[in-house]
């Protein structure tokens, strides 16, 4: 005889709460052929995403990846790519009746009286034009479901910060190893390779070094000067960091100090200049002089100079610091983001001190009388003598009274006249072998 069991209130209450889930769920809805269909669509850099609706219910979903040519399409061809898509997938739905698409894309509305399309866009009006739809914008935030479809999550990746393809650019140029994670998608996932910096490696080393070591332990009792030990351990020479005799410490040094992008080339005197303010080892000068008669991109672009024939007539030297400069632009340069293509250098006479100012040549002498009175005037003062090629300048007249009411002489030299300016012209000589050397990197 079977023995009847009776069902506590706990299971007995679980047993409802199925029930009612297994009865009403959200799930698919039938489609009726005789009512009208609504789509939301949408587009990111890695898919399209889109939902077929019903009076409020979901009918479909659809999404997929982005091809590789279509990557490099606009946004606004993106998202009428994610309305086609929707349209072929669900034809045999949508064919013969009414349907309303929803974008986030407020310019595709207006698809239909645009005057200029590209041939891709004239293939996808075709096929739209087949269907009895309208296109309505829709807000972004209010589009969830499509949105979400559109970009394919990666799990724990999606908490990663991802970087813009500007700023691996600048990873490239600072020369910064860069791991990329996903070369088909639109963002790029970076990481950095952290290591010790030069100095933390040199400090490192010194102790090995005996000659650093003799100096270390003389300084302490007071038997030579100027050496010492810094706050980190390391041990300086009149504040500059001694480098113990590694080759491979030192032509990283040399290698720094000259072939990377920002001191570009040197000559050996700027170089050991530089050098001279940071680091000390014995025979440097030597080992820099020998680096850069070595650097093939340097024997490539440097200039050779000859003295002129005949008797020289030297200016006279200034007394003050921006007293006298001279100035002269360096033209028919390619035109950067910023629509400059040429370089107005001024020189101070004294100090040789240059600066090399980004212009345009269809600037309006307003904006090169502002761009003087901002980079020159406010940093050092009003000069008592300037000295200018008039070819350059279009409205030299009105040059001119700007000078006379700063009270600042002006002189007009020709062209490639060394004893008149010949400072600018070896200033732009530098500046010439310096953007070369940039090509040949």
């Amino acid at each position: 005889m079977p023995v009847r069991s009776e069902a506590s209130w706990v299971s007995l209450e679980s047993f409802q709460e199925l029930k009612a889930k297994l009865t009403i769920a959200p799930v698919l809805t039938i489609p009726d052929p005789m009512l009208d269909f609504t789509i939301h669509s949408d587009a990111s850099k890695q898919g399209f995403g889109c939902v077929l609706m019903q009076q409020g219910k979901v009918v479909a979903y659809a999404s997929r990846q982005l091809k590789p040519l279509e990557q490099n399409c606009p946004t606004h061809d993106l998202e009428l790519a994610a309305v086609v898509h929707a349209l072929k997938i669900w034809r045999h739905y949508l064919y013969g009746g009414k349907c309303e698409i929803f974008n986030d894309h407020k310019s595709l509305k207006y698809i239909f009286m645009q005057k200029e399309l590209n041939m891709r866009q004239r293939g996808w009006l075709e096929l739209v034009m087949d269907y009895d739809c309208t296109i309505s914008y829709h807000p972004d935030k209010a589009n969830v479901v499509a949105d979400a479809l559109s970009w394919k999550g990666r799990g724990g990746l999606a908490c990663v910060l991802t970087q813009q393809e500007k700023l691996i650019r600048e990873f490239s140029r600072l020369e910064i190893d860069s791991v990329e994670q996903f070369p088909r998608a639109s963002e790029v996932l970076e990481s950095l390779v952290v290591a010790l910096t030069l100095q933390e490696r040199i400090v490192a080393e010194q102790p090995k070094d005996r000659f650093l070591c003799l100096m270390r332990d003389l300084s302490q009792v007071g038997w030579i000067g100027g050496f010492a030990t810094a706050p980190d351990g390391a041990l300086v020479f009149e504040q500059r960091l001694c480098v113990l005799k590694v080759l491979a410490l030192r032509r990283e040094i040399l290698e720094e100090a000259h072939s990377t992008p920002y001191s570009v080339h040197p000559w050996s005197t700027k170089m050991y200049q530089d050098l001279k303010r940071s680091f000390w080892w014995r025979g440097r000068k030597r080992d820099v002089a020998r680096f850069v008669d070595h650097c093939f991109v340097y024997q490539r672009v440097k200039a050779e100079n000859q003295r002129p024939s005949g008797l020289a007539h030297p200016l006279e030297i200034p007394e003050w610091k921006w007293e006298q400069v001279t100035m002269d632009f360096v033209v028919s340069l390619p035109r950067t983001r910023s629509g400059n293509n040429s370089i107005w250098v001024i020189v101070d006479r004294l100090t040789k001190t240059a600066h090399f100012l980004p212009v345009k040549t269809t600037m309006k002498l307003e904006k090169y009388a502002k761009t003087y009175i901002r980079e020159i005037v406010r940093l050092h003062g009003v000069p008592v003598f300037d000295s200018i090629r008039p070819r350059h300048m279009i409205y030299c007249t009105v040059w001119i009274w700007l000078h006379i009411d700063m009270g600042t002489r002006l002189h007009f030299s020709t062209d490639y006249h060394l004893e008149t300016d010949g400072q600018s012209e070896r200033t732009i000589q530098t500046l010439e072998d310096m953007l070369r050397a940039c090509f040949f990197d």
